[in-house]
């Protein structure tokens, strides 16, 4: 079971949603049959953590709940529940359950806050994540002022972690600097500080190239920048990017739709390389 994870987990770190599928049905069938021991209850947790995350990824809100749920069940300590619940809020707020979301965030962010003289990295990891979960809820809900506290403490925790920090068995995102620094450009989109954006993304590319699901999204909120900043070309040269880096995730985001969309919209002629994504997002030219 454990090898099988393993293989599910780099498949869903590496996009590659298809063999995730393949690899997860029959871990899922076999998953309660796990002993109930501690590592029995972590690698269902995390298994079903991993099924919940793409399941929200693909709008089967329903379904992700039901596994999240069950992940947060079989999760056998904090830290490992801490990564079930920032999925779950994430759930909540692509659903447009703020309120929701925003109390399970603050709770749990609260619980975790960790004495900083002690605090491991993956225990920074947990609360931080929680923070971002906390501002991004906050954000989309217009409560700026508490959006900024939050990542203002994000802030302070990954400049303690001091490095950038792996998916792993206890989360299945990066932690550290350049993540917070992702979030706050996603604050600058959202807030119409398309030159924030682009300067924050200059200053990540010059510390050199990384993948990831958060880089992915990060460069998606830097093609939105390149469009509001009228920036046509350039828009289409990111999600170009993006879609040779991970097309079968590029394809499950609402988000890269809409933004080719508004280049379509704006552009009297359409190149080659907006049809070819057109067609790899499933939109209309």
């Amino acid at each position: 079971m454990a090898d099988g994870l393993d293989a599910a987990r780099s498949a869903f770190l590496d996009k590659r949603f298809s063999d995730f599928v393949t690899l997860t049905v029959p871990l899922l069938r076999d998953a309660d049959a796990l002993d109930h021991d501690t590592e029995g209850r972590a690698l269902r947790s995390h298994l079903l953590q991993l099924a919940g995350s793409v399941l929200t990824q693909v709008h089967a809100y329903e379904s992700a709940e039901a596994a999240l749920s069950r992940a947060l069940d079989a999760s056998p300590d904090r830290l490992r529940a801490a990564s079930v619940v920032t999925t779950r809020v994430w759930l909540l707020i692509r659903q447009g359950r703020f309120d929701d979301a925003r109390t399970m965030a603050i709770q749990w962010a609260d619980d975790l806050e960790p004495r900083m003289s002690r605090a491991t990295g993956d225990e920074l990891a947990a609360w931080g994540w929680m923070l971002l979960q906390v501002a991004a809820t906050n954000l989309r809900d217009s409560r700026r002022g508490e959006a900024a506290d939050a990542l203002r403490l994000a802030h302070a925790a990954a400049v303690l972690t001091g490095r950038e920090l792996p998916p792993g068995k206890e989360r299945l995102a990066t932690w550290g600097p350049r993540t917070v620094a992702y979030k706050t450009a996603e604050r600058d989109v959202i807030l119409d500080r398309p030159d924030a954006v682009l300067r924050t993304a200059e200053r990540l590319s010059a510390a050199g190239p990384v993948e990831g699901t958060e880089h992915h999204r990060h460069r998606l909120d830097v093609a939105r920048a390149h469009v509001k900043m009228r920036q046509h070309s350039e828009a289409v040269g990111v999600l170009r990017e993006v879609h040779a880096a991970a097309p079968e995730w590029l394809a499950q985001q609402q988000y890269a739709r809409d933004i080719l969309s508004d280049v379509v919209d704006r552009r009297r002629t359409l190149t080659p390389d907006m049809r070819k994504l057109s067609e790899a997002l499933g939109t209309t030219v």
